[in-house]
This record gives structure tokens, C-alpha cells and sequence, in this order.
């Protein structure tokens, strides 16, 4: 599946928002979006004009889009099956994005980002019930236990990320056993478990068109 390759530090300042992106250099002097809070281009550090009701709509999608390190068309198929599901649009979105394995993986502090995350679930350092899961977009359920597996343990990304792990909150809808390399789902991640400042609604607004 293509991805983005670019710099990531250009998608925060193109957001205006801080995506924490490349890990560990976002909470340090170094974060790009920190040093140069405009946007990227020649005419970064002109005035910002204000938005239309569809460039708020159209930013707000981008932003979430690339928060969780995903392409237009997958986006996009998450929103729709969100529109199938019971209950508020817009929310049931946020849960599908939360329960991806790769997002699971770091919210748990096994990882320092969504791409480091989505790198080691590609590459099958995970089990979920005791069985190695190597699909990034994987859906997580109630009960789910997921584990580093044992020949992974001493992978130099992982051993780091728990050891910083303590910096981020942890979301209610898991548990997490730093010691044994594990954690657990106990729920399904409600709206107030999402800390990041996302106006679902406007995307909602946007692909209702």
C-alpha cells in the first residue's frame, strides 16, 4: 500500500498542529513544528488568510488522515464503514482509527510513533491471543491480549519506547504490563479517550457532500 515518505515535520506546520509524528524529536528543542510554527513554502510566513467552511472541513480530515498515518482511499473506507455502524458517525470513525493494531501497539508504549508502530506490526512482532499478527490495520476487540513476542523483546525500538512510555497518558480502554511486554483491551475506546484536539464533525460535513 503507498505511503507517505516525505518529511513529517511539513505535515505538522501544514496542519498547524502538533501530530507527534517522529517520536522522541517531538519532545525535544529539535520539533520542527516548534521552531517554525507557519506553514511550509515560500509563503509560509505571510498571513494566514481565515479558511473557508470547506478548507476547515478539508484540514481537519488531512490532519486525522496523517495523525494515523494513513492514505486518502483507506481513510476513506473507515469513514464509510463508520457511516454503517450504530450510533454517531463521527465517533464511531475515531473508535475504528483508535482500534487499529498499530495504534493499539502505541498507545501501549511499544512503540515512539504511528510509523515506527505500523513498522514492527508490518515486520510480525506482535501476537494477539498468543497468535503473531503482522497486519497493521488489524481491528483489536474487547478481550484482545497483545504481546511482544519473545524473540522481540530485545528489539533496540521497543526496549526504548517502554522506557519512555511514561511520558504519554495512558487511554481507560487498555491495560498495560510493561514488565511482561503486554497489554490488554478492555473496552472499546470511547470518545473522551482520545486526548488529540479533532473536530470529527467537520469531517463528517465534508464527506456527506
Amino acid at each position: 500500500m503507498a505511503r507517505y515518505t516525505g518529511p513529517v515535520c511539513r505535515l505538522c506546520r501544514r496542519e498547524d498542529s502538533q501530530l507527534y509524528l517522529k517520536g522522541d524529536r517531538c519532545f525535544s528543542t529539535k520539533c520542527g513544528y516548534e521552531r517554525r510554527p507557519y506553514p511550509p513554502g515560500q509563503h509560509g510566513q505571510g498571513r494566514r488568510r481565515r479558511p473557508s467552511d470547506y478548507g476547515q472541513q478539508l484540514r481537519e480530515k488531512q490532519k486525522v488522515k496523517r495523525m494515523y498515518g494513513l492514505m486518502e482511499k483507506q481513510f476513506r473506507g473507515y469513514y464509510f464503514r463508520a457511516t454503517r455502524m450504530k450510533g454517531v458517525t463521527g465517533e464511531n470513525l475515531l473508535q475504528l482509527l483508535e482500534r487499529r493494531l498499530d495504534n493499539a501497539v502505541l498507545r501501549m508504549g511499544f512503540a515512539a510513533s504511528h510509523a515506527e508502530a505500523r513498522q514492527l506490526a508490518r515486520h510480525g512482532h506482535f501476537t494477539i491471543n498468543g497468535k503473531r499478527v503482522d497486519i497493521p490495520s488489524y481491528l483489536v476487540r474487547v478481550g484482545d491480549v497483545i504481546e511482544v513476542r519473545e524473540k522481540s523483546r530485545k528489539v533496540a525500538k521497543v526496549v526504548e519506547a517502554i522506557a519512555k512510555s511514561d511520558r504519554s497518558p495512558r487511554p481507560a480502554w487498555l491495560e498495560v504490563d510493561k514488565d511482561n511486554f503486554k497489554g490488554k483491551v478492555t473496552a472499546l475506546p470511547a470518545r473522551s479517550d482520545i486526548a488529540a484536539e479533532i473536530d470529527e464533525q467537520l469531517i463528517v460535513e465534508l464527506y456527506s457532500k
